[in-house]
């Protein structure tokens, strides 16, 4: 019942998930390997073998390595309904590879390298990953401390900060049709 509330699905929409969630996961916990099948199918195969550990950040919300029902139920529902700045929080998870509340230079190279066939196919004249990286985390890193904390990630993809937003909506874009 407090799904119900909480997702805006009825009580019968999910147990059916939950059902489902249990019957391909029986002991309530989805592995990385299998989150990367349900990433496969949104993406081409390139793409989704180098985005899966980064996305399976966002689901994993006690960091144990598994994507238990209440995790995924959270975060499909924050990503479906949230508001921006909820879902660009979740997002964030993607960004912060080590999970120390900052994205680092290397932290956001890293995820531009990996998302770079995505961008480039929707920005032809993107530039190199170089400088996406670059430039994204020059407008993100407004104290220029050299680390990008969770609000200056917010404020950057929510302001008119061009790369920031870039990349922002590419990896809303790839989570919002994996829901799909």
């Amino acid at each position: 019942a407090a799904f119900s509330k909480s997702s805006g699905l009825s009580d019968e929409e999910v147990k059916d998930t939950f059902e489902n969630f249990i019957s391909r996961h029986p002991n309530g916990k989805m592995k990385p390997k299998d989150f990367g099948e349900i990433i496969s199918r949104a993406l081409p195969k390139k793409d989704a073998s180098k985005l899966t550990q980064h996305a399976f950040r966002i689901y994993d919300l006690n960091n144990d390595g598994y994507v238990d029902f209440a995790e995924f139920m959270v975060v499909f529902f924050v990503l479906a309904e949230g508001d921006p700045k909820e879902v660009l929080t979740k997002i964030f998870r993607l960004f912060d590879v080590n999970g120390d509340g900052a994205i680092s230079r290397k932290e956001l190279t890293r995820l531009v390298k990996d998302m770079y066939g995505l961008l480039k196919r929707d920005n032809p004249d993107i530039g190199t990953e170089e400088k996406v990286a670059e430039a994204a985390f020059a407008e993100m890193d407004k104290d220029k401390d050299g680390k990008i904390t969770e609000a200056e990630f917010v404020t950057a993809c929510l302001g008119e900060e061009e790369f920031s937003k870039i990349l922002s909506a590419k990896a809303m874009d790839i989570f919002m049709e994996e829901e799909a």
